[in-house]
């Protein structure tokens, strides 16, 4: 049920997020999801890839500094006001969201999140599906959206 994200931080000027992207994509490592958000020094890239160790150790091998970092993928109903009503869930289940972005691909009528929660991922996990969220685990999401 857990996810780990590899957090890269590359730095704020020209040409600098495509080398870890050009990295990846000669190792033949698919990219899930991603985000970017930035600072004035420096942007956090976060990626979902598969197989975690070895995007890792690519990056590294192009002096990336890389971090891994444990994060959920939960459906939410893909409609207006769905995503309100798992904040509704997450604010009653006391989960505090440090960030949140959505993957390329959906599952049939949901749309796939990513949660990076205050709490320990296996406490918000539990707290989450007590509330009936349906929380992916490797294998769904991997699947490339299937359902």
């Amino acid at each position: 049920m857990i996810l780990n994200q590899l957090s890269v931080f590359v730095e704020n000027r020209p040409h600098q997020l495509r080398i870890p992207i050009k990295a990846l994509a000669q190792a033949g490592i698919d990219i899930m999801t991603l985000s970017l958000a930035d600072t004035q020094q420096f942007g956090i890239l976060r990626l979902i890839v598969e197989d975690w160790q070895k995007a890792k150790q690519t990056l590294e091998a192009t002096d990336c500094v890389v971090k891994m970092t444990e994060v959920v993928a939960a459906e939410v109903p893909d409609q207006a006001g769905g995503l309100d009503g798992v904040l509704a869930v997450t604010d009653e289940a006391d989960l505090n969201i440090e960030y949140m972005y959505s993957c390329t691909f959906r599952r049939g009528d949901r749309a796939v999140l990513i949660f990076r929660f205050e709490q320990p991922c296996e406490e918000a996990i539990e707290r989450l599906k007590k509330r009936g969220i349906k929380v992916l685990d490797r294998d769904e999401v991997f699947r490339r959206g299937g359902s």
